[in-house]
């Protein structure tokens, strides 16, 4: 009888599961951004399910703090994982992410997202830029445009004094350089400014009209093949808490994220465009920019590249790696 005993508690204890390790994710977007709900809320479930249960992630419907702080917050275990864009974080930590920033890079998400997976992520080495995490992805969104309530941007003068809203990083010096005033703000607190007339514009994507309900406050939206500008986004865990966990779930997350989640999160960034410009139809003027804003656009840009690529320091080639990029999304600047 005691043998019996001993057996029955032995097969109890085996076949009870043990506690999974939960990983808390901040996540500052509007819950029912299509992000979160079509990108990180079905990896967070595909985590339990490759490891067993084991590791579970919960997304906190409220942030641990503001969407600049975010980087730092998972660096130093405040959350266990974030994500962010790089250009809210105002130092130069991340020079070597604005290779996504720049104007004429690509119209589709996935392709923008892997292709910055595979170059930001590789020879222009993110990890050493996101110290004190591991990378779980790095990824961009579609095609970004010049939103405004004032006029049409016809020639280059055009944009002489306009307020625009921009999100940091190269959209801003872009801008400046052109002639109109970036105004930095993260996305939540546009429809505020926009709509107190704060600011008179914005650098923006398609869904953001939409998740941000600044339909009614913007007129004129100008697009340009492969994009006005871009924002580079990272999707990073505490390292010591990753490094907490087993070898074999830790294998089992990074072949769900990375380059699997630049193809997830690029596809609900089209999607989530798609869906916007058919909700605005016409009630916002779309239109593409003349030859004369494009030229200007270029010349702005090729002179920022220029700066950022010279800028890099030993051992990595901007130029190469921009011409790479352009390659992986078939965009051409010529």
């Amino acid at each position: 009888m005691k043998t019996l005993k001993t057996a029955l508690a032995a097969l109890l204890l085996s076949s009870t599961p043990l506690m999974a390790e939960e990983l808390i994710m901040s996540s500052w977007l509007p819950p029912k951004h299509p992000i979160v709900v079509n990108a990180f809320e079905p990896w967070a479930e595909e985590v339990e399910k490759v490891t067993d249960g084991r590791v579970t992630v919960r997304i906190m419907r409220k942030p641990l703090g503001s969407p600049p702080a975010h980087f730092d917050m998972a660096r130093d275990g405040i959350a266990d994982v974030t994500y962010g864009l790089h250009s809210f974080t105002e130092d130069d930590r991340f020079n070597r992410a604005r290779l996504g920033q720049f104007s004429f890079l690509g119209d589709d998400a996935i392709a923008n997202s892997k292709a910055y997976w595979s170059i930001y992520g590789g020879e222009l080495d993110a990890a050493a830029e996101h110290e004190g995490t591991h990378l779980l992805g790095l990824f961009m969104h579609g095609p970004g445009l010049l939103h405004n309530n004032l006029r049409k941007i016809e020639t280059p003068a055009d944009l002489e004094g306009m307020k625009l809203r921009v999100p940091g990083g190269y959209v801003g010096d872009l801008v400046s350089t052109l002639g109109a005033a970036p105004l930095f703000m993260s996305s939540t607190e546009v429809y505020e400014k926009l709509s107190r007339g704060v600011i008179d514009g914005v650098a923006f994507t398609y869904e953001a009209m939409t998740a941000f309900n600044l339909v009614d406050y913007i007129k004129y939206s100008m697009t340009v093949p492969g994009g006005i500008y871009n924002t580079t986004w990272f999707f990073v865990v505490n390292e010591d808490k990753w490094n907490s966990l087993s070898e074999e779930d830790r294998a089992a997350i990074d072949a769900i994220s990375g380059e699997a989640f630049a193809e997830r999160v690029g596809q609900a960034w089209n999607d989530a465009d798609t869906a916007a410009q058919d909700v605005v139809g016409d009630k916002v003027e779309f239109y593409a920019a003349g030859p004369e804003v494009v030229g200007a656009l270029r010349d702005a840009a090729g002179t920022l590249e220029a700066s950022w690529a010279e800028g890099l320091g030993e051992g990595y080639d901007g130029a190469a790696a921009l011409e790479e990029f352009r390659a992986m999304t078939g965009v051409s600047v010529e």
